[in-house]
């Protein structure tokens, strides 16, 4: 059933998709690099470089949330944000959460689309400009899932599994895992027989229906799109939890910037983004309902699950 468990950890992950980035300390244990699966590479998301923009050009970053390299849906991106803002716009991707957040906290991007966890890791220094609406709501849940032919019913039936996490910023993908191990006075590396990351959330979907993970963590909102999308792939995996609703992952930009002409031409851009031709069809691309204005307080609970996570290492 789970051939592929059977083979040693260099076997499974028999290759290496380029250097991995140096991953956050702490709280957050170092991404192992067994992570780089060969089987996965070829899914990674194109990496754009950060090249010196064209003039007056904004930047506009956007983290591995996506579920695949569309390039119709990027074009559509690009070209609504640049309509409304009427300024050329440089879309930034990276492979990590760490390396977008890196990137907007020094200021070479003007705004970017990250994790809720990023965010309240930092809340400081940055400021929310819109959240998405999912299911008419602002809110997502972190699922873990286990292979269809697992026995496992709930979370504790996954000890000494083989756990694939998206990426050590992610909430869905590692954070809210993390957090329910810490109640139980447990890490990963004493729980788990094996983790990896993956560095995408459909990589973990990937990894748990090929038997690859016995398990893993990942956002319930893109498990939910790939089970339309996908539905032959989401059918070989079996949700086990669902956590609270918690706050979607924000838009957001410096808080030094937050005034600006800019900041806040990108936060009306996709408020008003369901009143728009091209603006409907992103929405529906995403199987999203709109964006609105947030406050920090709908990221709360993500912050004490991080705070509660740091304070145990």
């Amino acid at each position: 059933m789970f051939a592929l468990l059977g083979r040693s950890s260099r076997e499974r992950l028999a290759a290496v998709a380029g250097p991995l980035p140096q991953q956050p300390r702490g709280a957050f244990p170092s991404a192992t690099r067994r992570t780089a699966l060969a089987f996965l590479a070829s899914s990674f998301l194109p990496i754009a470089p950060v090249r010196a923009p064209a003039a007056e050009a904004i930047s506009f970053g956007l983290n591995p949330l996506f579920l695949d390299s569309d390039i119709e849906l990027l074009s559509m991106i690009g070209s609504y944000l640049s309509a409304r803002l009427g300024r050329p716009v440089q879309l930034v991707r990276r492979r990590t959460y760490q390396e977008i957040t890196a990137l907007l906290l020094s200021g070479q991007l003007d705004a970017a689309w990250v994790c809720d966890d990023p965010y309240v890791q930092h809340e400081d220094q940055l400021e929310l400009l819109a959240t998405a609406l999912y299911r008419g709501e602002p809110l997502y849940q972190t699922y873990v899932a286990v292979n269809e032919n697992s026995p496992a019913k709930s979370f504790d039936d996954l000890r000494g599994t083989v756990h694939a996490f998206s990426d050590p910023d992610s909430t869905s993908g590692y954070l809210v895992t993390r957090y329910l191990l810490a109640v139980r006075h447990e890490t990963p590396a004493s729980f788990f027989r094996e983790s990896f990351f993956t560095y995408g959330h459909r990589n973990v979907v990937r990894a748990i229906a090929s038997g690859l993970a016995e398990s893993g963590s990942v956002d319930g909102y893109v498990w939910d799109v790939m089970s339309k999308r996908e539905p032959a792939l989401i059918a070989r995996t079996r949700v086990v939890y669902r956590s609270e609703r918690l706050g979607f992952p924000p838009i957001v930009c410096p808080k030094a910037t937050a005034q600006t002409d800019i900041a806040q031409g990108i936060a009306r851009a996709f408020l008003d983004m369901r009143q728009d031709t091209l603006g409907k069809k992103i929405l529906a691309s995403l199987q999203l309902d709109g964006f609105v204005a947030s406050t920090p307080d709908l990221y709360r609970e993500t912050l004490e699950k991080w705070l509660f996570v740091k304070a145990q290492a």
